[in-house]
């Protein structure tokens, strides 16, 4: 059985308690890794055509309002 295989089994057999507190810890662990990884992209320029497109679109009024 491989370590993730592993993991699957002993996460589905925490308590209700434990498993709040470990999803709770894996949601934030994971925003930290995905704003890591966004910042990163943005500083390297690979979202600067998304942003070009979102800010023509606005300028042309393709855009709404929240």
């Amino acid at each position: 059985m491989g370590e993730v295989e592993q993991l699957i089994r002993r996460i589905q057999n925490l308590a209700p308690r434990d498993f709040a507190e470990f999803r709770a810890w894996f949601l934030e662990f994971d925003a930290r890794i995905w704003d890591r990884r966004i910042e990163a992209d943005a500083k390297a320029g690979k979202l600067d055509d998304l942003v070009a497109e979102a800010l023509a679109d606005y300028r042309d009024g393709k855009a709404r309002g929240l």
